[in-house]
């Protein structure tokens, strides 16, 4: 199994066939979201092959809430976004010895933006005040995208009152941490929102920011 979810997770291009056995459907199902355009790809000329690349796979079990852990690997992608290094720092220590994710950080909504289309995390720590924009509209941003709608967000801030965490929930954040935090309390909250284990071998140590 080890070795089957390796080649599924370097694989560019799938039968329809494979396409079903890495979603857990049946490959009549596969074709008919094919065949509607549910489900992108393209035919092989001269056939009646279909082809799905991996990014319209990826595509399809999101948005049909299907675990992607085949094709993606067991570690989760978290961008931190925070202007102030000292957080950042410690985020991509912890998170970076914990084993169960892989960690990009930016300091700006700009580059979050350019990150999150890039690096498509499954979850992103964002402070509310950034030096260019507030969070408000990072998350409508995260939102408005079809790849990253179902991206996960948790809003950190020292400053910001209750109706201002509300704001933020109605712009897409799934929740709210108040500076200053215990790290191991927006981990708990990670491990919560990407459905992982609730502990880890590694662990992490008490610090705060």
């Amino acid at each position: 199994m080890a070795d089957q979810a390796s080649d599924w997770s370097d694989k560019k291009i799938f039968t329809t066939g494979e396409a079903a056995e890495v979603c857990k459907v049946s490959q009549q199902t596969v074709i008919r979201c094919f065949d509607a355009g549910r489900l992108g790809g393209f035919r092989v000329p001269g056939s009646k092959f279909r082809r799905i690349p991996r990014e319209e796979l990826l595509k399809f079990m999101r948005a049909n809430s299907i675990p992607t852990d085949l094709l993606e690997g067991a570690t989760r992608r978290v961008l931190v976004v925070d202007d102030d290094h000292d957080i950042v720092d410690l985020f991509e220590d912890i998170l970076g010895r914990d084993g169960r994710f892989e960690v990009r950080s930016a300091s700006t909504g700009y580059d979050a933006g350019l990150l999150t289309e890039s690096f498509q995390p499954h979850l992103i720590v964002l402070d509310y005040m950034l030096p260019d924009i507030n969070g408000n509209v990072v998350c409508q941003r995260v939102r408005s995208m079809p790849h990253t709608k179902h991206t996960k967000i948790i809003c950190v801030s020292g400053v910001v009152n209750q109706d201002e965490v509300e704001q933020l929930k109605g712009a897409g954040a799934d929740d709210f941490v108040k500076k200053p935090f215990d790290i191991r309390q927006i981990i708990t909250k990670m491990v919560d929102l990407l459905g992982l284990p609730a502990s880890n071998e590694n662990g992490s140590s008490a610090r705060s920011a």
